[in-house]
C-alpha cells in the first residue's frame, strides 16, 4: 500500500521539467472554479494572470533558479516567458474539456 508514496512525494515536491508536466500539475492543483475562469478567458486576456497565477508558477516551479530544467526545456532565458507558456498551455487544455 505504501510502496508508491515515495514516488508520489517526489513528484509533488520536485518542480516539473516540461510544459506538459507543469500543466498536468496545475490541473491537479486548481479547483473547478479556477479552471472555469481560465477556460472562459480570451487568449489576449491571459496576460492578466501574469502577477497572480504567473507569479505563483514562477515561484513554485523554481523558474528563477539557474538550474531549472523547466526553463531549459523551453529554450527560454526569462521566467516570465516560461510562466506565460505554461498558462497558455493550461488554457488550451482547459478549452478542450
Amino acid at each position: 500500500m505504501t510502496t508508491n508514496w515515495t514516488d508520489q512525494l517526489r513528484c509533488i515536491t520536485q518542480p516539473p521539467e516540461t510544459i506538459d508536466e507543469a500543466v498536468t500539475r496545475l490541473m491537479s492543483i486548481l479547483d473547478d472554479e479556477q479552471k472555469l475562469v481560465i477556460a472562459m478567458m480570451s487568449k489576449k486576456d491571459l496576460i492578466n494572470l501574469h502577477f497572480s497565477l504567473g507569479m505563483a508558477i514562477r515561484n513554485a516551479f523554481g523558474l528563477h533558479k539557474p538550474e531549472s530544467k523547466l526553463m531549459k526545456s523551453c529554450g527560454s532565458i526569462h521566467p516570465d516567458d516560461v510562466s506565460g507558456q505554461i498558462i497558455h498551455g493550461l488554457w488550451k487544455q482547459l478549452r478542450t474539456l
